[in-house]
């Protein structure tokens, strides 16, 4: 009888074993325990690399990062430091026997400096602002960093003094500025951003840029440590002409600075050459149009013989590194949604070496990611492909051999089954171009079964999606919806002209290409008629928008941070001043009629579609204005609809972990209350 008993209860362990032991799919609570790899930043020798490791609070509901330290093996995984706080920009010196990073301290940021040595650590600054652009001299006995430096506001009227124990309403905020306010910043207090010095084993730092003008972005030493060349715009017009900067030069001991280009259009991220005989940067010559490639231009170090070295590759540089030997630079770029890292000559010759750049945009599948080169040619950069975020890849630039020495989420992915991700190409009605889209599938997808189809819009419209992890999509499908994302139009990584094929023209085809996209996948069987949705965010939000404007195929829509109407959101977005012209001809009160042919509010008399619209309560960018039109129209017309205002978020609705799962719930319980 014992026996039995003991039989029986094995039997019943085993069986609840095996189903705790099964895959699971994912889950909202899983976005928490997701960890990723960002700023990875390889030594001098290639032997070991920095990084800083991300990852989310379940408790403070936000992303935060500190550094961990690994061998280019894969061996001696371990965190950096003791401190248990935010770090981050960790920068090798130029012998490899220090780290300089910035850390978070219960007073702001500050420089920090770690000896691999004896392990030691020190705080070595005390600033008013927090650091940026963090850089070693050539000798290593400086570093280099931008802060903002206060400006007082504008002062217009003289109020009497209140008497004491009075309480007054607060002072009137005045500003005179043209950009005075940033999505996910709020106001800007006003301020400009300067170069200081300081010396690598602490002291008092030292302003060597001066001017009410901006100084930041990426910052270069000369080979000799005389000079720091940087990216800015210290023209008269500077405020108005804003899409314009050039590179300059500042002598460190005295703060003389001199322009070295002088081409419209924006130069930005100057690198000197380890000799001192080149200075790389990346920029155009602006057209004025919605769309143009950064280019790689180098030029002589005093400004001279400047000529553009990408001009056979029609794809925006976003990063690059001269290799030891001064014979030409490590760069990256997108690629038809996939993130690259390349080499290109001084002559000009482009070489791919890696593919799979990006990870760290975890919410839906963005282009991001960065890599760095040690002297005998090691890349270490983010690699990320659909079924896991940013790891850390080491490439030998000589072997082309990759190997991923981390694997930070493998506790969670080993017991969990995510969807396969499909690339798929399809032809435009419009004119035959070749269109490119990813399908995710739900995780027991069965071809003989019929899914919902949930089609998923990116923003921008001027960046891409690509084969990249994202948290998002994978929730859609583990729903059980068949997840379309395309690239329409007006995407990047496809060259200059397919991404300026929405100037004056947006949005337009780009709608015909989704709806191609919906099309070819109804055709091969993977979407039905009858069964679907359609939504996005920002520039998706218009798209979708648009589309549910142009038809009534979908059976239920959510608008998130749309654009309705480009002539109010031109006026009180906090870029307002950078669309005329860029996107449409003239200023709103100079082409109204242009600007409202392309809003979708126009649109708004035809929806038939129910529609939820969501927003972020502290939106700049698309504020919430704009969804409040959509919603308040619906709501006049009697279509079923729902506003869902999210407290705190800005344009970016899913900075925080939980208002990402807040956003794709809310989707999701608004799509299944249309399902058959």
């Amino acid at each position: 009888m014992i026996h039995r008993k003991l039989f029986y209860a094995l039997i019943l362990f085993l069986i609840g074993y095996q189903g705790y032991s099964q895959k699971q799919k994912f889950s909202y609570l899983d976005v928490f325990n997701l960890e990723y790899v960002s700023e990875p930043q390889i030594a001098p020798d290639g032997s070991r690399i920095v990084y800083r490791r991300m990852g989310f609070d379940i408790m403070k509901d936000k992303a935060d990062g500190n550094l961990w330290i690994i061998n280019s093996d894969g061996t001696g995984h371990q965190k950096l430091t003791s401190r248990e706080a935010s770090e981050q920009s960790p920068q090798w010196s130029p012998v490899g026997d220090r780290i300089a990073f910035i850390s978070t301290t219960t007073e702001g940021s500050e420089i920090y400096m770690y000896w691999l040595g004896s392990g030691k650590l020190a705080k070595i600054s005390q600033l008013p602002f927090s650091p940026g652009s963090l850089t070693w001299s050539p000798k290593g006995d400086q570093l280099a960093f931008s802060m903002n430096v206060k400006k007082e506001p504008p002062v217009i009227a003289e109020i009497p003094k209140k008497p004491e124990g009075a309480k007054w309403a607060e002072k009137p905020r005045i500003t005179d500025r043209l950009y005075h306010e940033a999505d996910g910043r709020g106001y800007i207090k006003p301020g400009f951003n300067h170069i200081f010095v300081i010396p690598s084993e602490g002291g008092a730092i030292r302003q060597i840029t001066s001017g009410d003008y901006h100084h930041r972005g990426q910052l270069s030493w000369s080979a000799n440590g005389e000079r720091i060349i940087f990216s800015g715009n210290r023209t008269e017009n500077w405020e108005y002409d804003f899409r314009n900067s050039e590179i300059y030069q500042v002598e460190v001991a005295t703060g003389r600075i001199e322009a070295l280009t002088s081409v419209k259009g924006p130069d930005t991220n100057p690198a000197v050459s380890p000799n001192g005989r080149y200075i790389a940067y990346l920029g155009y010559q602006d057209k004025v149009q919605t769309y143009q490639i950064d280019q790689l231009h180098i030029m002589n170090s005093d400004g001279t013989g400047a000529r553009i070295l990408s001009k056979d590759l029609d794809r925006s540089i976003s990063r690059m590194i001269w290799d030891v030997n001064n014979a030409g630079l490590y760069i990256s770029y997108d690629d038809k949604g996939n993130s690259k890292v390349g080499y290109i000559s001084l002559d000009g010759k482009i070489s791919k070496l890696a593919d799979d750049l990006g990870g760290t945009s975890v919410g839906r599948p963005y282009a991001g990611g960065s890599f760095s080169v040690s002297r005998n040619g090691i890349v270490a950069y983010t690699q990320s492909r659909p079924d896991y975020p940013a790891e850390l890849a080491v490439m030998s630039s000589k072997t082309e051999k990759t190997t991923k020495i981390t694997a930070l989420n493998k506790a969670l992915f080993d017991y969990r089954t995510l969807g396969k991700v499909q690339e798929i190409w399809y032809k435009s009605s419009v004119d035959q171009r070749d269109l490119q889209g990813w399908v995710v599938y739900p995780p027991d997808y069965d071809k003989n079964k019929k899914y919902p189809f949930l089609v998923e819009n990116h923003g921008g419209p001027v960046l891409n999606y690509g084969d990249r992890f994202s948290a998002e999509m994978q929730l859609y499908a583990a729903a059980g919806y068949v997840v379309f994302y395309p690239n329409a139009r007006g995407s990047t990584s496809y060259g200059e002209e397919f991404g300026n094929l929405l100037y004056n023209n947006y949005p337009g085809d780009d709608y015909n290409d989704v709806m191609d996209g919906v099309d070819h996948c109804i055709k091969t069987g993977i979407a039905h008629e009858d069964e679907l949705y359609v939504t996005g965010g920002s520039a998706g939000g218009i798209m979708t928008a648009w589309i549910i404007g142009k038809n009534n195929r979908f059976k239920a829509a959510v608008v998130a941070k749309p654009v309705m109407n480009w002539i109010s959101k031109t006026l009180v977005a906090d870029n307002y001043f950078g669309y005329a012209n860029s996107r449409y001809p003239g200023q709103p009160w100079e082409n109204f009629e242009g600007y409202w042919k392309f809003s979708p509010l126009s649109l708004v008399g035809n929806i038939e579609t129910p529609t939820m619209v969501m927003v972020g309560m502290e939106d700049l960018r698309t504020p919430p204005s704009e969804a409040k039109q959509l919603y308040h129209a619906l709501k006049l017309r009697k279509i079923e609809t729902v506003l869902v205002e999210i407290p705190g978020a800005s344009h970016g609705i899913a900075n925080r972990p939980s208002n990402l799962i807040t956003k794709i719930a809310h989707t999701l319980a608004w799509f299944e209350k249309y399902r058959k």
